[in-house]
C-alpha cells in the first residue's frame, strides 16, 4: 500500500502589526522638529528660574495671544489661556506647585508663540498660526495635568475668597 502524503501544516505567516508610530516619532509635526522649537525650548530652560525673563514672556505671550486668531488653536485655545494664568501665578508667588518639566514645556510652548520668526512667520495669513497652535497643543499634552491641577486651584481659591470676604 502506498503511502499518503501529508502536507505538514503551513506556517501561517501573520503580517507584523505596525509599531506605534507616535512611540517611535514623538515629535511628529514639523514646528515641534524646528530649530524654531528648538530655540524655544533652550530659551524655556534659561527663563523658567528668571523672575524677569518670566514676567517679560508672560506680558509678551498674553499680548500675543489676545492679538492671534482662535481658528488654528481650536481645542487647545482655553488651555493657552490657562498656561497664560499659571505662568502668572507662578512669578507672582501665589501658585508654586508646578512640576520643572510641566513649566518647562508651557514656557518653551509660549516662548514659540512669540517668536514671529518661527517655523511659519506669523505674518502668513492664517498658516502663520498653525504651526503655534501645534506647539501649544504639544504642550497641552506634556503638561494637561499640571494644567488641570492648577484650573481647580483657582477655582477653590476663588470659592475661598468669594466666601471668606
Amino acid at each position: 500500500m502506498k503511502k499518503v502524503k501529508t502536507k505538514s501544516p503551513t506556517k501561517i505567516q501573520s503580517r507584523s502589526t505596525p509599531k506605534n508610530l507616535e512611540a517611535d516619532v514623538p515629535y511628529r509635526k514639523p514646528a515641534l522638529r524646528s530649530e524654531a522649537f528648538a530655540r524655544a525650548l533652550e530659551d524655556a530652560k534659561s527663563c523658567v528660574n528668571d523672575r524677569e525673563s518670566l514676567q517679560a514672556l508672560f506680558n509678551e505671550a498674553a499680548s500675543k495671544a489676545a492679538a492671534v486668531p482662535r481658528e488654528p488653536f481650536k481645542e487647545s485655545w482655553p488651555y493657552l489661556q490657562t498656561m497664560l494664568r499659571l505662568v502668572r501665578a507662578h512669578h507672582c508667588g501665589e501658585y508654586d506647585q508646578v512640576p520643572k518639566d510641566a513649566l518647562l514645556w508651557i514656557v518653551a510652548a509660549l516662548n514659540y508663540l512669540v517668536d514671529p520668526f518661527d517655523l511659519i512667520p506669523d505674518k502668513t495669513p492664517f498658516l502663520g498660526f498653525v504651526d503655534d497652535a501645534a506647539v501649544v497643543e504639544f504642550a497641552v499634552g506634556k503638561a494637561r495635568p499640571t494644567l488641570d491641577n492648577f484650573m481647580v486651584w483657582e477655582t477653590t481659591a476663588l470659592s475661598r475668597d468669594r466666601y471668606s470676604g
